[in-house]
């Protein structure tokens, strides 16, 4: 077995995935060169909630009108493996439409493009490393990795700490969608219970009647329950 599939015990995805196919062309097959880090890079950018604008949160009020799909509302806490609150980190997330169509050039999907849905956001935890959302559920949508092969639908979670060199990538999936276990990009994680812990969780109590279904997808930095990142 190649050095860089060699499964994580803490239950983080390997480099190398034979299913996943887009891994076999850009894992590393040589040791990496670390390159020293400029002082910029270790102490900036700054990240705070005045450089956050109204509806950054809010990917339904971000444009005149309505977007198509079912609103959501994505909620959770950021904490370290101790349980305790990352506080004043600025979480980014970015996902599809309801159609399964993002919003850039390469995506050539036929799938409708909706003129009142971007797909980014952004906000601070705030106190207790609380964050929330609110926006439209993605679509599912073909990736070509095999043949009749489709994501499941998902959501891009970045998380920036006190650098840019710092930023953490993940993702989080919908409880009861049929292709997660069909899906390369979660088999690449051995862990079955880490796969889990990118699968949020229906939150009745984040629901707001007659207005929007929630889900709750906490993220754990490091230690044996931390979310699986993406290298």
């Amino acid at each position: 077995m190649n050095a860089y599939k060699r499964p994580d015990p803490a239950g983080q995805p390997v480099l190398q995935h034979d299913r996943y196919r887009s891994t076999i062309r850009r894992a590393p097959s040589k040791p990496l060169i670390v390159l020293p880090h400029t002082l910029t890079e270790r102490t900036g950018p700054l990240f705070n909630h005045d450089a956050m604008g109204e509806t950054d949160h809010d990917l339904t009020r971000q444009h005149p009108g309505e977007p198509q799909g079912e609103r959501i509302i994505v909620a959770g806490r950021v904490i370290d493996d101790n349980g305790r609150s990352v506080r004043h980190t600025l979480v980014e997330i970015c996902q599809t439409n309801a159609a399964g169509r993002y919003l850039h050039a390469k995506d050539n999907h036929p799938a409708p493009l909706d003129p009142n849905f971007t797909g980014g956001g952004r906000a601070m935890t705030d106190e207790n490393g609380c964050y929330r959302f609110v926006t439209i559920k993605p679509g599912a949508y073909p990736w070509r990795n095999h043949i009749n092969a489709w994501r499941p639908a998902h959501i891009h979670f970045s998380l920036f700490g006190p650098a840019f060199v710092t930023r953490l990538i993940t993702q989080m999936y919908f409880p009861g969608d049929p292709l997660i276990p069909l899906d390369p990009v979660l088999e690449s994680i051995p862990d079955e219970k880490a796969r889990q812990r990118l699968v949020s969780r229906f939150d009745l109590d984040l629901t707001e009647p007659e207005w929007a279904l929630g889900y709750r997808f906490d993220i754990v930095l490091r230690g044996r329950g931390s979310t699986p990142f993406e290298e």
